[in-house]
């Protein structure tokens, strides 16, 4: 496998999604684009939140019938007790759509430190938070789900409790079946951890009942920390290609196997998911991966960069992951750090409209839903 670095800008135009950098609940994170089959674009996300880590998550959903130039404001899809995050979605045919989350129960960690807050209205709002959870609602709510909607996110059924998670969700085969790349979440305490493989999970009935596929073996050396936020995609001749966050984790570092932490590996199965291939480092700064096929043969990968400039950027293969030229900049203009989870659809015109959380403007303000269109260069 062969890297190339590119460090280009593309053709790009910018715009918002949903941004409210001064409100109190104005922290965006972690989002999700999906094109149904009658042109709606959707986003999904965790929203109307205080903080990176809060106890106000909640899965949002905004809709454009316009290729994205006009959104409806965020509408909660879930709000349990604990921090609802990351939000995929997928688009199964017509207006069907598979909704992917998860919750985390954060008072041993969150919990602790709000009380240090300097602005005492938001200690005390907090608090207010903190005390929505206990350990009931913990057992009920934590780990990772999925619902689905027949009417294009107007009307979801109940959740689902599964037994993977990852950022941007499944995806749809070419057979019609739903299939995961992701993180196990056994149990919160095994999940902060780090602790279980990243595996497939898939399902022939949209998504309602689920069985779990092979698990992506480890590099020598390294531990299952160490792996986090995978994705997926599907080429023509049915092989799969998966990507996964790569990083440091106690008493293990990515150097150890010549990779930076906050990159990328790549694993790739010939079997629909049910065994995968050792990975092998991409060495270079980036994360978490979201993967699309484009109807020009290209795989395109759009990844979080957060290293001085901040920003958002996209790596391209023509030979379905054999070699890869990374670094094509969508933008470099982030406040800081907290930023990226680039997802990506293909427009009729055959440009790519990319959907991630940055601020927009200072480095005072909540993070903001923003969005790239482009053309591949």
């Amino acid at each position: 496998m062969k890297t190339l670095q590119e460090n280009k800008h593309v053709k790009a135009e910018h715009g918002v999604v949903a941004s409210f950098p001064r409100d109190f609940f104005g922290y965006f994170g972690w989002p999700t684009v999906a094109l149904t089959s009658g042109g709606r674009l959707l986003v999904a996300a965790s929203g109307l939140r205080n903080d990176h880590v809060c106890p106000f998550g909640r899965t949002v959903l905004c809709h454009s019938m316009d290729n994205g130039l006009n959104w409806t404001s965020p509408r909660v899809v879930n709000d349990t007790p604990m921090d609802d995050r990351d939000a995929g979605l997928v688009s199964l045919g017509g207006e069907k759509l598979l909704l992917s989350w998860f919750s985390t129960d954060n008072r041993q960690t969150s919990g602790k430190r709000y009380k240090t807050m300097d602005n005492k209205e938001r200690v005390a709002r907090w608090q207010e938070g903190f005390a929505r959870m206990d350990d009931a609602q913990a057992a009920r709510y934590t780990g990772a789900w999925t619902r689905t909607s027949e009417d294009g996110g107007d009307h979801w059924g109940e959740p689902r409790r599964v037994m993977l998670t990852a950022p941007h969700g499944p995806v749809l085969l070419q057979t019609g079946v739903v299939l995961f790349l992701g993180k196990s979440f056994s149990t919160m305490d095994n999940f902060v951890r780090g602790e279980g493989a990243v595996a497939s999970m898939r399902s022939s009935d949209g998504g309602i009942h689920l069985e779990l596929g092979g698990s992506v073996p480890l590099l020598g050396g390294t531990i299952d920390a160490q792996y986090h936020e995978a994705h997926v995609a599907e080429m023509p001749d049915g092989r799969l290609i998966g990507l996964i966050r790569f990083q440091d984790a106690p008493n293990h570092e990515t150097i150890d196997v010549g990779a930076p932490s906050f990159s990328l590996l790549q694993t790739r199965s010939d079997d629909r998911g049910r065994t995968w291939s050792r990975p092998v480092p991409l060495k270079f700064h980036g994360a978490p991966p979201h993967l699309l096929y484009h109807s020009s043969g290209a795989l395109v990968c759009s990844y979080g960069y957060r290293q001085a400039p901040f920003g958002q950027r996209a790596m391209i293969s023509r030979d379905a992951g054999d070699t890869w030229h990374y670094d094509y900049i969508l933008r470099d203009d982030g406040v800081d750090s907290d930023l990226g989870y680039p997802s990506s659809v293909e427009l009729s015109d055959g440009s790519l409209f990319s959907v991630y959380y940055q601020k927009e403007h200072g480095p005072s303000d909540q993070c903001s839903l923003l969005w790239t269109r482009w053309q591949l260069p």
